[in-house]
């Protein structure tokens, strides 16, 4: 389907531009979120009278943008969620999770605004990009623990995904040697007392 875009999109071009897209992305995705137009000559001569309205709108919408980027962009954001001992979270951390710590510190962010390619499932610092608008992204940190005091650990720099970063006993520590030689032993001897009663 051919479309024009009413917006700058990265990946298809520029305010005004005829571009073929697939039906379903046209249809489910740029037309309803009015981000083109269908191509034709009725709508491309919408477009032309309309054409200064939209580029001043979208240059408003980029200002509006930028100023919001100022304030969020490099802001940290603690999310605590349940973990095991390695950092593997129990769960995730979704677009959704990320939008509504935003929204607690007042930015009002949509889902789609958050740029994530896959959800977070470790303990860590992690950064993400917010699409404020077609030309204007801020950078997040999301730190996610398991605890306050573990978020404060690690935005000093501590790493807690590693053995070292739990409290472990060095005597509690099993020597998988030792094991197997008394298992070994064990098995010996049980041998030689099979043989006595034989």
């Amino acid at each position: 389907m051919q479309v024009i875009l009413l917006e700058r999109i990265g990946s298809l071009g520029q305010i005004g531009d005829v571009v073929k897209v697939k039906d379903g992305y046209a249809r489910n995705y740029l037309l309803p979120q009015g981000k083109a137009l269908r191509a034709n000559d009725a709508n491309l001569a919408r477009f032309e009278a309309e054409r200064t309205q939209i580029e001043a709108r979208n240059a408003e919408r980029k200002q509006e943008a930028e100023a919001i980027d100022k304030k969020l962009g490099g802001t940290s954001y603690i999310v605590i969620r349940s973990a095991g001992e390695t950092g593997q979270l129990y769960g995730s951390v979704s677009t959704r999770d990320i939008a509504n710590a935003l929204a607690e510190e007042g930015f009002t962010v949509a889902r789609n605004q958050v740029n994530l390619t896959a959800p977070i499932k470790m303990v860590g610092l992690h950064e993400v990009e917010i699409v404020l608008h077609a030309e204007v992204s801020s950078i997040v940190n999301i730190n996610v623990a398991r605890s306050e005091d573990e978020a404060t650990r690690q935005a000093a720099g501590e790493d807690l995904t590693t053995r070292d970063a739990f409290e472990i006993d060095e005597e509690d520590d099993v020597d998988l040697a030792e094991v197997f030689e008394e298992v070994e032993d064990e098995g010996e001897e049980a041998e030689e007392g099979d043989d006595e009663q034989a």
